[in-house]
Order: structure tokens, then C-alpha cells, then sequence
């Protein structure tokens, strides 16, 4: 059995000090991955459904793919949920995940995260370092425009990590982002809250459609259901 508890790392960084840790949850009889940004908790390996759904409800909305497949961007790697999930459609060609913290690229080029296969095992897929906010308000964007640009980087649109993305969740910001994407692209938002009516009201201001996917999944630790929520939007095509 694994020791109860691990601090795999520790690092400071531009917006805090990050860690990733493992801990044995003897209830659940399993080793949980977390990842902290100084005592606040950003992803637990224990609760991927909404990431998942990220990836697999942002590219059901693309329909059929083209020849090559799709280009898509992630903005946000985390424990790699969302990139492995896209990964398992065939749709896609290129994928590249945009991550701003050193160690959490760090994290998966070392093996210390549970993803199996590793992010690095499949050719379509890469890991820039960057900003993904100042990505997406530049006039370069992300070097080409994409299929699908989706998100995972703050609790919610009003419940930010750090002020640098502030703007983007604005009219000007999703604005800006939808330069980015091809004709008929589809923007995809993890939030860790349920559906925010009035961002809906704000992604319809600069998109064809927009809509909210609820995902609600099992918290084995309070033993009650939790709910979170997937933000679409689709550029007119």
C-alpha cells in the first residue's frame, strides 16, 4: 500500500506557490492526486467528470471532422484529463495545451501525475508554456486559427486564479478569442459551479449560439451529488 500522504512537489511561481500531492483515502481504498495552488485546491484526480465532459462535449459540437482533423487548443493542462480525453478522437490532428506554470509541465515530463499513457506518447499532441489569456487577446492568437479553443484554467468566469485573466470572460475578451477560431469553431469553458445565466447572456453577445451542459457527478467523500458546468458557444460558420 502507498504512504498515506506524499508531497510529490513543491514550487514557487508567478502567481503562488504550487503542489502536487498524494494522498491514500482509506475509505475509498485509493491513491488521489491533487493539485494546490498555496492552500486552495485547483483538481483532484478523484473528480475528472467535468473535465472530461469538457473535451468530449466540445467536440461532439464540431460533428464531422475534416480531412486532417481538427486543430484544437487547450488552454489550462492540469492533471492532462481534458487533453487525454480529446486525444481519444480520432477527429483530432493537432492538439497543443497551453499551460503558464513551469512545474506543472514539469509534473507530466517527470511521470508524476497518474495519466496513463502520458500526454508525450502521442504524436498529435504538445505543451507550450505561455499565457493563454495574452494568446488569446493578441492579434497572432495561438499561430493558426482552431477547430476548438477549450478552457480550464479558472473556477469560474467570476472566480479567477489571478487578475491577468480578468478581462477575458468580458464581451471584449470572448471578442477576442473568437478571432481565433475557423468559421463554425466552437469555444468550450470548464466551471466549477452551476450555469451562470448571465455569462450565457455575454458568450450569445459575440457567438452564433452559446448553451450550458451541466455535469453532475457523485462526491463518494460527502456522499451526495455535485454539480458543475460546461459552457459551449459556436462562431457562425
Amino acid at each position: 500500500m502507498s504512504r498515506l500522504f506524499e508531497e510529490l512537489d513543491y514550487q514557487v511561481t508567478e502567481i503562488g506557490a504550487v503542489s502536487l500531492r498524494r494522498r491514500r483515502i482509506l475509505s475509498l481504498d485509493q491513491d488521489v492526486w491533487e493539485v494546490l495552488l498555496g492552500e486552495e485546491h485547483l483538481m483532484s484526480s478523484l473528480f475528472t467528470a467535468s473535465e472530461v465532459a469538457l473535451a468530449r462535449l466540445g467536440l461532439t459540437a464540431l460533428g464531422e471532422p475534416p480531412q486532417g482533423g481538427w486543430d484544437i487548443i487547450i488552454g489550462g493542462l492540469g492533471l492532462g484529463y481534458t487533453a487525454a480525453t480529446a486525444l481519444e478522437h480520432e477527429g483530432v490532428g493537432r492538439l497543443e495545451v497551453v499551460e503558464l506554470l513551469a512545474p506543472v509541465i514539469e509534473w507530466h515530463e517527470e511521470g508524476l501525475v497518474p495519466l496513463e499513457p502520458p500526454l508525450s506518447a502521442d504524436a498529435r499532441c504538445t505543451v507550450r508554456r505561455g499565457d493563454f489569456f495574452a494568446m488569446a487577446a493578441s492579434d497572432e492568437g495561438f499561430g493558426r486559427a482552431q477547430d476548438a479553443i477549450l478552457i480550464d484554467i479558472d473556477h469560474t468566469p467570476d472566480w479567477l486564479l489571478d487578475a491577468r485573466s480578468g478581462s477575458f470572460y468580458s464581451v471584449e475578451g470572448l471578442s477576442q478569442l473568437a478571432r481565433h477560431l475557423k468559421p463554425g469553431g466552437v469555444m468550450g469553458l470548464w466551471s466549477d459551479a452551476r450555469t451562470d445565466e448571465a455569462f450565457i447572456e455575454r458568450m450569445k453577445s459575440v457567438f452564433s449560439t452559446a448553451w450550458a451542459e451541466p455535469v453532475t457527478f457523485h462526491n463518494p467523500l460527502q456522499d451526495k451529488p455535485f454539480t458543475q458546468t460546461v459552457y459551449l458557444a459556436r462562431k457562425a460558420g
